[in-house]
């Protein structure tokens, strides 16, 4: 139960719902598609799926397959579904996935690397069912500049700048996540984090070509007297960072 989001599947399906939060209608989707020219895409495995919100943007034609630990959100998701092609099941990443289909045109995992603890069994899972050339395309919270507890805004008066404070990058680390902190018996989840380094070695080893990154910012907009300075600090430190990796 630890490593699933069971506990904190109703909280979740809650704020992302069939469309997804603010991020993902706003940044990550539109980016994402573009990256992953989908009508070139004839199949898709959906790791760590959650209630299936990337199946909504497929092509009607793309054969899709979206597993997750949860079993509350994979319910969601095949009430939502309504394309016979799309299947969902309740799958371990950090076990064999031990499904039929070995050649996917395409992978995903879509803000969800950093919540699992094995990294690597998770990199092996997609390469086992991509066919070769097929790729891998990896979205998560950025690992150099959004790591919870050791990552925050700070403002220098004198400067008048926003910037981002570091204190810790290095070292693996395991961290406690409250799912809804303003309720007293919320749920925890945990956040695994790695450095870039280590999970682009990760990707080398199990026979992945690192492809393309790109660093995706914000794109809100801030008012009042502080705006300039957050506006501009904005666009200084991404949020998230997609990684586009292709089986050797």
């Amino acid at each position: 139960m630890e490593k699933s989001w069971e506990k904190s599947s109703k909280w979740y399906d809650s704020i992302v719902g069939k469309k997804g939060h603010y991020y993902h209608e706003n940044v990550i989707l539109p980016k994402l598609i573009e990256l992953m020219e989908l009508k070139k895409i004839s199949s898709l495995l959906d790791l760590a799926c959650g209630q299936g919100i990337f199946s909504k943007q497929l092509p009607k034609s793309v054969e899709y397959v979206g597993v997750d630990l949860s079993k509350s959100l994979i319910q969601s998701a095949k009430k939502s579904a309504k394309n016979k092609k799309h299947q969902f099941f309740v799958k371990d990443l950090e076990k064999d996935l031990d499904l039929e289909k070995k050649d996917f045109d395409a992978a995903l995992i879509l803000l969800a690397l950093q919540n699992i603890e094995k990294t690597d069994l998770v990199i092996k899972n997609a390469k086992k069912h991509l066919k070769k050339g097929g790729k891998f395309y990896i979205v998560l919270n950025h690992p150099c500049f959004r790591i919870p507890r050791q990552t925050s805004w700070e403002v220098d008066e004198r400067a008048k700048i926003q910037y981002r404070r570091l204190n810790g990058y290095m070292s693996k680390q395991k961290i406690p996540i409250q799912t809804n902190p303003s309720k007293k018996d919320s749920a925890l989840t945990f956040s695994y984090h790695i450095p870039l380094s280590t999970l682009t070695e990760c990707l080398c080893k199990n026979g992945f070509m690192i492809e393309k990154l790109e660093e995706w910012c914000s794109d809100k907009k801030s008012t009042g007297k502080k705006a300039k300075m957050e506006n501009r600090a904005r666009k200084e430190f991404p949020l998230f960072l997609c990684i586009i990796a292709q089986k050797q």
